[in-house]
């Protein structure tokens, strides 16, 4: 996978760290001027007509935003809410931008988490690096009244009403330093500023947390057919992931009693049949957000394990008083 001898280093003591520090210290610099820039309005924000809530990270990689995003607008949805979702579109190549998400778009269009997040949720979702020409387009297409935006903590230039952050417990956040040193967009004391932190993958009832449970798979072929993991016990199976940390996907199928065989890929890997053409003929498990992008060529052994979002019982009632008091 691409530069893992950076990131490793992020999560251990390396030589590395310390010869990147003196960029480390600028690009701080750099990102707290900015930040400054539009809180004191040097820089303008552009807000939009409908409530924002920001979901995102302090740290580059997988943290476990997009089953929280599915999560939280399943919820909204359940308080009369209309969300409507914005993204980046990260591993996508549109035509043009804004460009909304269907059912049957390609990931290699929108990109794999928004058409994941559209499937799950069937609500209305736009990508484009300019999240507020996204919120405008979805908003001029479609009757929503709040906007769930997925990432974008860092894009200041859109006023938000609250701010989620997700924090990935397993990997945590490295050896504290912002990039290139480590991991972290910003420093750790932005989280001091934001209104939700959701500790993805602890079980600890003090804190706001979150678990991915993983119960089935469904057969990318037809999805009708569906079967408890299990029934993956008797024999070997294939693992692949091309996620933020595919570990975290080897370990719960192992948890279960699977015997893996892991294929790491990069996050928002582009799939080809080549990448499945393994020597053993053992069952594929993959994670779904790598299973919208390869059922154009699934077989009969593909099958992907869909991840609930388990949150704390208080974090609902707390963001529904957080909206209710705007």
């Amino acid at each position: 996978m691409k530069l893992d001898w950076l990131t490793n280093s992020w999560y251990r003591p390396s030589l590395l760290t310390w010869l990147l520090l003196p960029l480390s210290w600028l690009y701080r610099l750099i990102i707290m001027l900015r930040r400054q820039a539009y809180r004191t309005g040097i820089f303008k924000q552009l807000a939009l007509p409908v409530p924002v809530i920001v979901v995102g990270n302090i740290s580059v990689g997988g943290s476990g935003k997009t089953p929280f995003v599915i999560w939280l607008a399943l919820f909204l949805q359940k308080q009369g809410w209309r969300p409507g979702i914005i993204s980046r579109g990260y591993g996508g190549k549109a035509d043009y931008y804004p460009c909304s998400v269907h059912h049957d778009s390609l990931a290699a269009q929108v990109g794999d988490e928004p058409l994941l997040i559209h499937r799950r949720t069937q609500c209305p979702v736009v990508v484009a690096a300019d999240r507020i020409a996204a919120g405008q387009q979805l908003l001029a297409e479609n009757n929503c009244n709040i906007i769930i935006t997925d990432d974008g903590l860092q894009h200041y230039r859109l006023q938000r009403d609250l701010e989620i952050v997700i924090i990935d417990t397993k990997r945590g956040i490295g050896n504290k330093a912002c990039l290139p040193a480590g991991p972290l967009r910003e420093p750790i004391s932005r989280l001091q500023t934001v209104d939700f932190i959701i500790q993805h993958g602890v079980q600890d009832n003090a804190a706001l947390n979150m678990q991915l449970q993983i119960q089935q798979a469904v057969q990318l072929q037809n999805e009708t057919t569906q079967k408890a993991l299990s029934e993956f016990v008797s024999t070997p199976v294939h693992a692949v992931a091309g996620i933020g940390h595919p570990q975290r996907f080897f370990d719960q199928l192992q948890q279960l009693g699977l015997t893996v065989i892991p294929h790491a890929f990069a996050d928002h890997q582009h799939y080809t049949a080549a990448d499945f053409q393994f020597p053993e003929p053992y069952p594929i498990l993959m994670t779904e957000k790598d299973a919208v992008k390869c059922q154009q060529f699934a077989s009969e052994n593909m099958w992907y394990v869909p991840a609930e979002a388990k949150l704390s019982a208080s974090l609902g009632p707390e963001i529904d008083q957080k909206l209710r008091e705007l």
